[in-house]
């Protein structure tokens, strides 16, 4: 029962959108005003359904914004597409702009604040560089006394094994002579 109602709906929606590309076609080649309220005036349907198909209302808008074809005063009509395809382009070039003034304000910005630093005279010291080349030279010579402090570390467990290993020897054959 529920299915047969929800083909009939379906039906009903689909004859109400018939009706408003329909509407939307003799108004625009009779050349009356397009507006929401009118072509549903013509359709016979509520507002809210257009509201609620979202693709006839972009059908309706799309209609309001396409020039008359018996206006004199459009001799050469611009389509919706071509003005779609500007918007978009002026989109796409305000971005660069955009993107492209960022960019150079952070560049001035930068520049303006090493100029300011180094006027001020609270600057880096001019031999950074060389402090920089220090810092890694003793960053590499302190790895390297870790490495040998381990290797020594290491010999000397070994040596401590090896002196337990000989005591208890020797404690042995001590031990063994007493008897």
């Amino acid at each position: 029962m529920s299915s047969a109602m929800a083909d009939g709906r379906k039906a009903d929606s689909e004859r109400r959108r018939k009706r408003v590309v329909a509407a939307i076609k003799n108004a625009t080649k009779d050349n009356t005003p397009i507006s929401v309220s009118a072509i549903a005036r013509q359709a016979g349907v509520d507002r809210t359904f257009l509201y609620r198909h979202r693709d006839l209302l972009a059908l309706v808008h799309a209609a309001e914004l396409e020039p008359s074809r018996n206006d004199p005063s459009t001799a050469s009509p611009v389509s919706l597409a071509s003005l779609q395809v500007d918007l978009a382009n002026a989109h796409a070039r305000n971005a660069r702009l955009v993107s492209r003034v960022q960019q150079l304000e952070n560049r001035l910005s930068k520049l303006m604040g090493e100029q300011t630093w180094h006027e001020s005279g609270l600057g880096a010291p001019t031999d950074i560089e060389e402090l920089q080349r220090t810092i890694t030279r003793l960053e590499q010579r302190n790895v390297e006394l870790a490495s040998n402090l381990e290797e020594r570390n290491a010999e000397l467990e070994a040596a401590r094994a090896a002196n337990r290993e000989l005591t208890r020897s020797l404690n042995l054959m001590a031990g063994s002579e007493n008897r």
